[in-house]
């Protein structure tokens, strides 16, 4: 039986040293409660279009067995992938894999697994990456990791009743790594309490919206939307200190609100610990700053 959590997106990606070389792939699964749960792999020698395909491959099959009937979203800084899914294989189905120049279409084997994984209910979106999105980035952590040949900790959601594709909490699955996707090695794994480490683990929604009363949510429950506040908060701070400019797309998703909220504060306004400042548009978005409000003034929210 399938729970009231639903995906709400999905982000993917892959990345390779040497092109052909070392590779890795990685998977960011948001749901509607706020929780999220990661995927990731890796290949001894690969392509980075591989990589995307692979994560694209893993991500859908997550969702197939999901049995979720909503519409999702996923998202990926793939240009090659996106076209590919949407637009050119109809063409080299029909001329039998071959290209217009005559060529046979490279990557054939994984693009007829996604053709038979892709669904109505996916909406495919680019992202343009390294441009501060916080699941494209954290997705880009992922395969980087994976690629270097070291193993990244993924977030697993610790609300396992509410899907029943999760696995176990606290077990790893690790295998020898081979081109063949039914062989792809993917690792799941819980999040320590405690992270030291420096790199953005994200949470897209991160403040939780629900009808049911919070003391009357299970201890789990109200532990699990604790630590996903408490992880907005620490990405917030990271994104401060760093002087890392946000979108208001981005910094919405990040307040849970919508993005209208955003832009109709003004040009400067706090939120929580810091004052939220207007920097400069680019193109058709507004980019923003985030600082910490002991140590700049600023306005009450």
């Amino acid at each position: 039986m399938m729970s009231q959590r639903t995906i709400q997106s999905i982000y993917t990606d892959g990345a390779c040293t040497g092109n052909p070389g070392p590779g890795g792939w990685g998977v960011v699964v948001y749901f509607s409660d706020g929780s999220v749960h990661e995927l990731g792999g890796a290949s001894s020698h690969t392509t980075n279009n591989k990589m995307e395909m692979q994560a694209a491959i893993a991500a859908l099959e997550f969702l197939q067995t999901s049995g979720q009937q909503k519409p999702i979203t996923l998202y990926t800084d793939s240009e090659y992938l996106i076209n590919s899914v949407t637009k050119w294989i109809k063409g080299w189905k029909k001329k039998g894999w071959v290209k217009a120049d005559g060529k046979p279409v490279q990557n054939q084997d994984l693009l007829e697994t996604l053709d038979k994984l892709n669904s109505y209910i996916v909406n495919w979106e680019y992202v343009r990456g390294h441009s501060g999105n916080i699941g494209n980035e954290r997705c880009d952590v992922i395969a980087r990791t994976f690629a270097t040949g070291k193993v990244p900790t993924l977030t697993q959601s610790s609300l396992t009743d509410s899907h029943q594709a999760l696995p176990q909490l606290n077990q790893i699955n690790v295998a020898k790594i081979t081109e063949s996707p039914a062989t792809l090695t993917i690792i799941e794994t819980t999040q320590p309490e405690n992270n030291s480490g420096s790199h953005i683990t994200t949470m897209e929604p991160t403040i939780i919206n629900s009808s049911v009363p919070i003391d009357d949510k299970p201890p789990e429950m109200r532990v699990a939307q604790l630590r996903a506040l408490v992880e907005t908060l620490r990405i917030a701070d990271e994104i401060a200190t760093k002087g890392y400019l946000i979108t208001s797309s981005e910094l919405a998703d990040l307040m849970d609100v919508h993005a209208s909220a955003v832009t109709s504060r003004g040009d400067q306004w706090r939120w929580r610990n810091w004052i939220v400042s207007r920097v400069r548009r680019e193109g058709n978005q507004i980019l923003w700053e985030l600082e910490r409000a002991d140590q700049v003034g600023g306005e009450e929210d």
